[in-house]
């Protein structure tokens, strides 16, 4: 009787979304339209990652 070999365990799939933020490669959708900071004095843009959720402000 021949002998048996183990198979390797299947590789996980990549979760494309999660990849690509880990990159650097977000999709930045506008939260808010437009707020103003009273600490900068101006308007600024709110910014939020669709996929993982990050956050980011932009002034104008």
């Amino acid at each position: 009787m021949a002998d048996i070999l183990p198979f390797k365990k299947p590789a996980k799939k990549k979760v494309a979304n999660k990849s690509l933020c880990r990159h650097g490669f977000h999709k930045w959708v506008v939260a808010k339209d437009t707020t103003f900071d009273s600490k900068q004095g101006r308007l600024v843009t709110l910014y939020r990652c669709q996929r993982c959720g990050n956050t980011k402000i932009e002034a104008r």
